[in-house]
């Protein structure tokens, strides 16, 4: 099972060490001393504090649907040529792309600032495993 020292799980969950130190301090996210004697906290431990405490924003579209990956947060830039478009949000710290056609940005009236929801179906989603961060 891969371990994560401090600055690692504070890197992935977004906060601060001092942040994932006091969560360690007050037993919120368990961690146990490596073989240096430095705390490492378990990856399946520091998987399930990252979903549960997760601040997901509602999805203000309202509309129910079968795909389960949702990423709200705001058109950045809007390039579109008189066919296709490329619509780029920020949803937190993750950049999305994403290609469409000009008629659905003219109708969506998606320009910077407008508020969206990226949905992702996870047939098209490539998983990668870093080789360094374990």
């Amino acid at each position: 099972m891969p371990q994560f020292r401090i600055a690692d799980a504070a890197r992935l969950l977004g906060v601060s060490d001092d942040t994932v130190r006091r969560w360690v301090d007050a037993g919120t996210l368990p961690a146990q001393p490596d073989a240096s004697n430095r705390k490492v906290i378990d990856g399946a431990a520091l998987a399930a504090f990252a979903r549960d405490s997760a601040q997901v924003p509602p999805d203000p579209s309202g509309v129910q649907r079968s795909a389960r990956n949702r990423l709200i947060g705001l058109v950045t830039s809007v390039q579109a040529d008189s066919v296709m478009a490329q619509v780029e949000i920020q949803c937190g710290p993750h950049r999305i792309v994403s290609l469409l056609s000009s008629e659905a940005v003219r109708e969506m009236r998606l320009e910077p600032g407008v508020l969206a929801v990226a949905v992702i179906k996870s047939t098209n989603v490539i998983v990668e495993t870093p080789g360094g961060l374990a």
